[in-house]
C-alpha cells in the first residue's frame, strides 16, 4: 500500500491475478493511494494480519482510507477504482477457492459500509493485470495481455 500527495507521482502494482488492486483518489486534495490485497479475510491468520494488514481486504482497505484521510483526502470526494480478482490459478477449470471473487465481495461490502461507490473496475477473467495510479490527474491505467487501457 502506498499513499501520495505529490502531484505527478505514479504508484504501480504488478501481478494482480486473484489479488485486487484498489486505487483511491481525491482530485481536489491531490491525494491518492493504491493497495494490493491478496486475500479477503484476515480471520484466517490474525498474526499475519497484524504484521501486514495490507495482505487482506478487510484490514487493508480501511488502513488505506485512514492513510488517505490523514494525508488530506475527504470521503465525499474519493474516487475508487479496482482491478484484478481473476481466476488465474485454474485457467479453464473450476475455481474451487474463488479467491478473486471473494476478494471483490468483501471489498464491495466495505464500500457499502463506508458509503463509497466504485467509479470503475476491471475484474474477473483469467489474465493478470498491472495497475497504476497517477496522483493529481487520478488517471488509472491497466496493462493486461499486451493491452493498455484507462480505467
Amino acid at each position: 500500500m502506498r499513499v501520495s500527495a505529490q502531484e505527478g507521482d505514479v504508484i504501480v502494482t504488478h501481478a494482480l491475478g486473484s489479488c485486487l488492486g484498489v486505487a483511491v483518489h481525491d482530485p481536489v486534495a491531490c491525494v491518492g493511494g493504491l493497495l494490493h490485497v491478496m486475500l479477503p479475510l484476515s480471520t484466517i491468520d490474525p498474526a499475519k494480519a497484524q504484521a501486514n494488514p495490507f495482505m487482506f481486504v478487510d484490514t487493508g482497505f480501511p488502513e488505506l482510507l485512514v492513510e488517505c484521510f490523514e494525508t488530506g483526502a475527504l470521503r465525499q470526494r474519493l474516487e475508487v477504482r479496482v482491478a484484478g480478482g481473476a481466476n488465474s490459478w485454474n485457467r479453464g477449470e473450476d475455481d474451487f477457492f474463488q479467491i478473486g471473487k471473494r476478494n471483490l465481495v468483501v471489498l464491495r461490502k466495505l464500500l457499502w459500509k463506508t458509503g463509497l461507490l466504485l467509479k470503475s473496475y476491471d475484474v474477473g477473467g483469467t489474465a493478470s493485470r498491472t495497475m497504476s495510479l497517477e496522483i493529481g490527474s487520478g488517471k488509472v491505467t491497466i496493462k493486461s495481455g499486451g493491452q493498455i487501457k484507462n480505467l
